[in-house]
């Protein structure tokens, strides 16, 4: 296939995005469908999981290493999402995702605007809560946005990122690993349904997870030496590319 070397590129520069701040689906959905016009969408939406599922665990494996986890809220968090993921995927087919899909550009421009004026937000890694209260906070977070990565699933990484940085107090480095756990999860949950549904091009599917897991590698890597403030300005960016392509998917095309 001539179209190959595109796509595993693709990957590689997913793995790299999604390992820092999520949004690596910017970058690989849109390849796959446009290199791939003649198959079907949910095929190569299922391909796309396959890929993505290898990067994001090697990146929560490697940040593991060298990151300290809260469980209070990694746990209960994680276990949400990927239950909820199921919900989430199962409501497509009864509900219509037309008004999430025209919301979704003004609620990331709240998260921008949010971002970028609290100057000092994700620099410190500053618990607000713990015990029951962390844990069913956790899993309140974790299942309401592992029902929108099921459901709909633009943005799902930045607002893991996002949520556990405002909500809980994290660093963003630290909500950074954090939400590449739980994606694992959603990435998981939404994986076993196409899988079951035969959705997924495994030959294709494995050799770009091979590539996203090289880039997730190496853009967790710089996340550790950098810090949260470089994983912030990423955020930022990867933020306002996301409003641009949901303004366009919501209003344009």
């Amino acid at each position: 296939m001539t179209e190959t070397p595109i796509l595993l590129a693709a990957a590689f520069a997913a793995g790299f995005v999604d390992a820092v701040v999520g949004g690596g689906g910017l970058i690989q959905v849109p390849a796959l469908f446009s290199m791939m016009p003649g198959f079907s969408p949910v095929s190569l939406l299922g391909t796309n999981k396959l890929a993505s599922i290898f990067g994001t665990s090697a990146a929560a494996i490697n940040y593991a290493k060298r990151v300290e986890f809260r469980l209070g809220i990694v746990l209960p968090a994680t276990i949400a999402a990927f239950m909820l993921a199921f919900a989430g995927a199962f409501c497509v087919s009864l509900l219509s995702t037309e008004a999430v899909r025209k919301a979704l550009p003004f609620v990331l421009i709240a998260v921008a605007v949010y971002t970028f004026r609290k100057k000092n937000l994700g620099h410190v890694n500053s618990p607000h809560y713990d015990g029951i209260k962390e844990r069913c906070f956790a899993a309140s977070t974790g299942g309401l946005i592992g029902f929108y990565d099921g459901f709909f699933g633009p943005g799902t990484g930045s607002f893991l990122v996002f949520s556990f940085v405002r909500i809980f107090g994290l660093d963003f480095l630290t909500a950074s690993a954090t939400a590449k756990v739980v994606n694992v999860a959603c990435n998981l949950a939404a994986l076993l349904c196409f899988w079951h549904g035969g959705h997924v091009m495994w030959q294709l599917g494995l050799s770009m997870a091979l590539f996203n897991t090289l880039g997730s590698l190496l853009g967790s890597r710089l996340a550790i030496a950098r810090g949260s403030e470089f994983v912030r300005k990423l955020f930022l960016f990867i933020v306002c590319l996301l409003i641009l392509k949901t303004a366009y998917d919501g209003f344009i095309r």
